[in-house]
């Protein structure tokens, strides 16, 4: 059997088609395809919480991972028929960034920022902090002033930064320093037994950023946005890791390199003999998910 492959996919607007961009026909299938194989284990790492996954997984047909690294990398959940098992090894963990507070214990810190507004109690957890921000707003002071108060606190953590494009709406979450998408993607390889030679990471937005630059090998889907791109070349440029960093074109198998196009073009990228799996696959006529036993 060839080496596993550890392949670790951001969720909306990356294996999800629900950006502007358009999907290519049969992308998502042929994406379901690969990860059937038994060569390959399959992780979903997003901002969303477990009930929001499990509704990505329903509503798109996406097939069912081996683990869920959700809430921006605060929580990891081992997906083993049926039943999603907490890692609390991982929450363990990244507690002692905090010394024992909670993200609620650290609200009282930011109350006076007028530009912050809380975000649902649904978007909250033990270890995560989300903040809505109106469009546009000086991040930058925000963050500067916000990274303050915690050192004063003697607090370890990491300010996040996204945007809801749907919404046009910036999102900031407040995380314990390990708590990251990258952190919690080093650990899973750690503890599974994968390292840079076989580990794949997806994404397109700016909580995607501290993986895409990183070590870790990893695609930036066609339709990220622009001024993601440019951060992430910048920062993998100051890392020295821009030979980790893909950007996918398009012409893949004929697909536009968006969302889950764009995942295959970059697995196929770093592990030519994905690209030889893929390629036989296309050319089948396909009225039903192959089996791959």
């Amino acid at each position: 059997m060839s080496k596993r492959i550890l392949i670790c996919t951001d969720l909306d607007r990356t294996l999800l088609p629900n950006g502007k961009h358009p999907e290519s026909p049969g992308a998502r299938a042929a994406f379901t395809r690969l990860v059937s194989r038994p060569e390959v284990i399959l992780a979903y790492v997003s901002g969303r919480h477990r009930e929001l996954v499990e509704d990505a997984i329903r509503n798109y047909e996406l097939p069912l991972p081996d683990w869920v690294i959700g809430d921006v990398g605060t929580t990891i959940y081992q997906v083993r028929a049926g039943a999603w098992l907490h890692w609390t090894e991982w929450e363990q963990d990244v507690s002692a960034d905090w010394r024992g507070l909670t993200a609620s214990d650290l609200r009282p810190l930011f109350s006076d920022l007028q530009s912050l507004r809380l975000q649902e109690e649904s978007k909250q957890n033990r270890y995560k902090l989300s903040y809505y921000l109106a469009l546009p707003a000086d991040i930058f002071a925000l963050k500067k002033e916000m990274s303050g108060r915690l050192n004063l606190a003697r607090l370890a953590a990491s300010l996040i930064y996204s945007v809801d494009e749907a919404d046009s709406t910036g999102l900031l979450d407040v995380l314990p320093a390990l708590a990251t998408k990258l952190h919690a993607v080093e650990f899973l390889m750690q503890h599974q037994g994968f390292d840079y030679t076989n580990t794949i990471f997806a994404g397109d937005s700016g909580n995607d950023l501290p993986v895409l630059a990183s070590a870790v090998p990893s695609v930036l889907v066609a339709n990220a946005n622009c001024h993601v791109v440019e951060q992430a070349r910048i920062q993998a440029l100051q890392q020295g890791t821009m030979a980790a960093l893909y950007l996918a074109q398009g012409g893949f198998l004929g697909m536009n390199g968006n969302y889950s196009a764009g995942i295959l073009e970059g697995i196929a990228h770093y592990h030519s003999d994905t690209r030889l799996w893929m390629e036989k696959d296309h050319k089948r006529p396909h009225h039903h998910f192959a089996n791959y036993t």
